[in-house]
């Protein structure tokens, strides 16, 4: 849970590092709340799709906060995987290569597993 706290105490960190493991825990527990967020919005809010009587699905409440939870992670888990690939040896434009499809999913996930190298002193956070 401490490298979930860390990577949003760090959410405009672009230019420190990250473990392998601080990067994969924040993951995991990022995927956790997740879940959490999308249970809790279903309850309160109904589904998150609903079909109208015409047949025309309409987005419910409950999708609206899953995209603005979306929207309020997607900094931090960004500046994350930016100091992961940083200390893996890698640039910040390689992130870019997961725009490529198929391939660059697997070479980006390939890289936020290298592990880690020496550097001139950039803090680890």
């Amino acid at each position: 849970m401490t490298e979930y706290i860390n990577m949003w105490k760090n959410y405009v960190n672009f230019t420190e590092r990250t473990t392998i493991r601080g990067y994969w825990m924040a993951f995991l527990f990022s995927i956790i709340v997740n879940i959490i967020v999308m249970m809790l919005a279903i309850i309160l809010f109904g589904p998150m799709v609903t079909i109208t009587p015409t047949g025309e699905p309409t987005l419910g409440r409950s999708y609206a906060v899953m995209m603005l939870w979306t929207l309020a992670s997607f900094l931090p888990m960004l500046a994350i995987q930016i100091r992961r690939l940083r200390d893996a040896g890698k640039r910040w434009p390689y992130w870019f290569i997961v725009f490529i499809p198929f391939l660059g999913i697997i070479l980006f996930i390939i890289a936020l597993c290298r592990p880690s190298v020496p550097d001139d002193g950039v803090p680890v956070v």
